[in-house]
């Protein structure tokens, strides 16, 4: 019996500093570790480190996706509103289609524990059989956020042609329609 072949998914921190070697990133860390908690099935993770640069972030996702086989991105970081915050322009950019509940979603709870959370522009979208979530740079939010999204995310991955993602539901539970 051969092993599953395991699920792709790239962790991308968007962080001049830590790029830079400047502090330490946190960030791609903490999804990785939310990942490991919450998913069953087999997986790799595929993590990049890389700077506030819009087309280099651009670049790197086209990468994951066409290149690397990622069915999944996650990105930390550049969702607020400064001036070289840019992760929501470059994952519109590279997209086929845009899925806005999951930024909206990610506000609304992100909201119940800071005011600040509107200036998030939290933003998910497709390209081909790669699902693409942008989630704010601070470790507690990224585990709240991926924590209110992450029950739609492998069925979303199924119904773009992407591997089974199994969920661990005692951490998460995923939600399918009964007989997917």
């Amino acid at each position: 019996m051969s092993t599953p072949t395991a699920a792709r998914i790239g962790i991308v921190t968007v962080s001049d500093r830590a790029s830079k070697g400047i502090y330490e990133d946190k960030g791609g860390p903490a999804i990785h570790q939310w990942l490991q908690d919450a998913l069953s099935s087999h997986w790799q993770p595929v993590a990049r480190l890389i700077p506030d640069e819009e087309h280099q972030i651009e670049r790197t996702l086209r990468d994951l996706c066409d290149n690397e086989g990622c069915c999944l991105i996650v990105t930390t970081g550049g969702t607020g509103p400064a001036k070289r915050d840019v992760t929501p322009e470059a994952t519109e950019a590279v997209c086929q289609k845009m899925m806005p509940g999951f930024g909206e979603l990610m506000r609304a709870v992100s909201l119940k524990s800071v005011p600040t959370a509107i200036l998030s522009r939290q933003t998910a979208g497709i390209r081909g059989k790669t699902l693409m979530i942008n989630l704010p740079g601070k470790p507690a939010a990224i585990a709240e956020c991926l924590a209110a999204v992450f029950p739609a995310v492998p069925y979303c991955v199924d119904l773009i042609g992407g591997p089974r993602l199994e969920t661990k539901p005692e951490f998460v539970k995923a939600f399918r329609p009964k007989g997917t």
